[in-house]
């Protein structure tokens, strides 16, 4: 029978016996074409950015192969070391079910059944026996996997889990489970058990883990939209989001509670949580309740539109599928070969006609001469002498095919229209009043008299392009502002252990409590799995962190442009900076293509095929995919949290030139990808006028990819260093006014009758504290004498120290 209201399952995928397609767009049996100077041509990999991956299953039909995306599989949300509590699930449920519906299948039964047993076993997480609650978890947990016992393939698995947990939203277990984990976030036996502990492992936090996974498979599966969904879903979801943003529990958004999770797992009052899926469950309840990339293009150009600003020039995110990634850099056998045959070509004084016409096609600024070598050596000594070659069909390759919906018509030359900042106009306008006419007008824009014509041509075409962005808006108009809560910065602490560069005995936080069996793995076999499986949930995490990171920074960018100064200062203050380039201070291609999973043992394929028998070599050989989604998403993600945090903040850019973090970058532009290439050049482009010359002209074909790919402003002299904000001023005043605007904003938004503890001022007179009435309660007052014995006349007090 197939679930009421899900659709027509897809068809059975056990044709495929279990065997995984090849990566798509990769011939894994040939080895990478090289051009004619021998620098190596890897395929670009074929990555969507979105807000989160998708799950493609190629099913057999009669003479073609049909592509069904269904929701996204939550393979990651359980570790490897998870496995066998899949069949224990599946026998709490079933030893339940036995009992009331006798020799029936939950896939036999009609909708109201089906209601009637979920009220059951909602019911049954209110009994006070610890043991029963949890085995009434598992039973629920085991029907949000989409009862998978009586499935007979992953497509099925799927369409189950979908039934089943609007199901279950429709009776009111996601309710439920918020006391719950409210419940246990409040355990202070398990906690100061845990804290006791010399050695944490998956068994301490069995309850969390099992409340935590029904709740993102709720939350996952809800906020994803499906073709097959009928009318009281779409009302469900919408109903869903608004009380998940809702301050509904405890007075405050669930995501608050999370965020109190993750505060108290840093401050190390709770290391027995499980904090892979705290911080996943956090990622998807902000994508829900707040909207991802798409939701936020939509309400930025309904803002600006509010505003009475003109429509965004381009959509950045379909600009950015269209560009092609530039050749990364050779190989030293690529150099060494390359090397060998110009030694044996004789030297061409002139280029061929037909080279100049073709500019769109090669790359004016590549000689063929001995010199592009020197010019190609990075200064810095940790690049090796590494290059960044550009190929001669890379100034403006053809765009990638997408599909037709994704296709933009973009005339041939750079890809980005160019902006200008009102900033920039009065900048441009106050050096030429200065030097033709002796005098400057302030911020006036509009007065050109006594300027020579060509300067009048100038301010037109500058006005042309002229772009104001909302947060130009918000700094002089503060709109009506609602109120966001944020943790401390906790989740950098976090994001610093789960990096790939951290050594163990650096990290002040155990992030694998959830990861870590009961018993240490006593064979090879069982060592390798779990050292996948560790670094698999070092993945995971980095890429939640990323995320969320990256989400509530565009949205409180959006909602207002003090609250995203206040994070983004927060971050900076918590050494964001130098920890995103540690982060990538690693081989970063090993990162990208990194093969931590293990097929066979992700889910739903692990609970629906029989598993194959695990050997050494097939663990070391990893997938056949082309690179690893996650991590390259991460990487993205950081990128761009790096460029927020930095643009038009020039004591930021001045951390990224103290850190040395140009030859750091100029390594990730090994990965042929473009977006990810375009926010690395986007770091190096600020950055360019604080090198210094020789670095600009050591470092050509960099400089050369930037013009080509990253948007321009008119009058920004970045390729050569001359504009007045390179000049090496006093950068701390920038943060400083930068903190009061912030103060004084978050004094004038929070009043005292809805206000925050970190707000409000702070009273440091003795006499005046001292003054202050307290109401005591009742109780305190009858104890006084008690009290007093107690806490003072029992206890020493050296009163030297203490006037001291």
């Amino acid at each position: 029978m197939e679930p009421g209201g899900a659709g027509p399952l897809p068809g059975n995928n056990k044709a495929r016996g279990g065997a995984a397609p090849p990566a798509k767009g990769r011939d894994l049996g040939r080895p990478p074409r090289k051009d004619s100077e021998g620098y190596s041509e890897s395929p670009d990999l074929e990555f969507e950015y979105a807000d989160t991956d998708k799950w493609a299953a190629e099913l057999s039909a009669p003479c073609r192969l049909v592509e069904v995306f269904l929701c996204a599989l939550p393979a990651e949300l359980y570790s490897y070391t998870e496995g066998p509590e899949f069949l224990l699930n599946r026998k709490c449920f079933e030893e339940d079910f036995r009992i009331h519906m006798r020799d029936k299948k939950w896939t036999e039964l009609d909708r109201n059944q089906h209601r009637t047993h979920a009220m059951r076993l909602l019911d049954g997480l209110e009994v006070t026996a610890r043991e029963k609650r949890l085995r009434v978890a598992r039973a629920i947990l085991y029907v949000a996997q989409g009862t998978f016992g009586e499935c007979g393939s992953e497509a099925e698995v799927q369409a189950w889990m979908r039934y089943n947990i609007f199901l279950l939203l429709e009776v009111g277990t996601f309710n439920a489970l918020v006391e719950l984990l409210n419940m246990e976030i409040d355990n202070s036996a398990a906690c100061s058990s845990a804290v006791r502990k010399p050695a944490i492992s998956l068994a301490d936090s069995t309850d969390l883990r099992v409340l935590l996974n029904i709740m993102y498979l709720i939350v996952e599966t809800v906020r994803q939209e499906a073709e097959g969904d009928k009318p009281e879903w779409k009302s469900m979801r919408q109903t869903f989001r608004a009380e998940l943003g809702a301050p509904l529990y405890n007075n405050e958004p669930f995501s608050v509670m999370l965020f109190g999770m993750v505060t108290k797992f840093c401050s190390g009052h709770a290391p027995h949580f499980p904090m892979k899926k705290v911080l996943l469950l956090l990622w998807k309840t902000v994508l829900c309740t707040l909207g991802g990339f798409e939701e936020l293009q939509s309400m930025k150009a309904e803002k600006r539109e509010l505003l009475g600003l003109p429509p965004l020039p381009e959509d950045s995110i379909k600009v950015i599928r269209n560009m092609r990634a530039a050749s990364p850099p050779a190989s030293a056998s690529d150099l060494i070969e390359q090397q060998q045959k110009r030694g044996r070509r004789e030297h061409k004084a002139l280029i061929k006609q037909d080279n100049l016409d073709a500019f769109n096609e090669r790359d004016p600024y590549k000689a063929d001469d001995s010199r592009e070598e020197e010019e190609e050596n990075d200064d810095d000594n940790s690049l090796e002498g590494e290059t960044f070659p550009l190929e001669r069909d890379e100034v403006m390759p053809p765009p990638t095919q997408h599909p037709p919906s994704d296709r933009i018509t973009c005339p041939k030359g750079l890809p980005w229209a160019p902006k200008v900042r009102e900033k920039d106009i009065e900048m441009f306008l106050e050096s030429s009043r200065s030097k033709f006419i002796g005098y400057t007008l302030g911020s006036d824009t509009n007065t050109v008299v006594g300027l020579p014509r060509p300067i009048h041509e100038s301010i037109r075409t500058l006005k042309l392009h002229k772009y104001t962005s909302i947060a130009e808006v918000q700094v002089h108009m503060e709109d009506e502002f609602l109120r966001s809560p944020l943790s401390g910065i906790a989740l950098l602490k976090i994001l610093l252990a789960a990096a790939p560069t951290s050594k163990a005995k650096t990290d002040s936080i155990n992030i694998l409590a959830d990861v870590l069996p009961e018993e240490m793995p006593t064979t090879v076999l069982q060592s390798m799995k779990l050292g996948v499986d560790v670094n698999r949930h070092k993945e995971i995490i980095a890429k939640a962190i990323s995320a969320v990171l990256l989400l509530l920074l565009k949205h409180f960018k959006l909602n207002h442009i003090y609250q995203f100064e206040y994070m983004a200062q927060h971050l900076v203050f918590a050494n964001c900076i130098p920890l995103i380039l540690k982060f990538f201070n690693q081989n970063i291609m090993s990162y990208i293509t990194a093969k931590n999973s293990i097929s066979v043992l992700d889910y739903p394929y692990c609970v629906v095929h029989e598993l194959p028998e695990l050997t050494a070599e097939s663990l070391e050989a990893g997938d056949n995919n082309q690179f690893c989604w996650r991590n390259l998403f991460s990487c993205i993600n950081l990128l761009r949290i790096l460029n927020k945090l930095t643009k038009w903040k020039h004591s930021r850019t001045m951390m990224l030139v103290v850190f040395k973090s140009a030859p750091i970058l100029k390594r990730a532009l090994k990965v042929k990808q473009a977006m990810m290439q375009l926010y690395v050049l986007k770091l190096l482009k600020v950055q360019t006028k604080y090198l210094g010359r020789q670095w600009r002209k050591s470092n050509m074909k960099t400089m050369s990819a930037i013009y080509q790919k990253v948007r321009h402003r008119l009058n920004d002299d970045w390729a050569y260093g001359n504009d007045l904000d390179a000049r090496p001023w006093d950068f701390q005043a920038e943060e400083c006014a930068l903190r009061a605007s912030i103060e004084r904003f978050n004094s004038r938004r929070y009043d005292r009758a809805h206000s925050n503890p970190d707000f409000l001022p702070v009273d440091n007179c003795l006499q005046s504290v001292l003054g202050q009435r307290v109401d005591l309660p009742e109780d305190f007052q009858v104890n006084y004498d008690l009290w007093l014995e107690r806490e003072v006349f029992s206890r020493p007090i050296s009163w030297e120290e203490l006037l001291q």
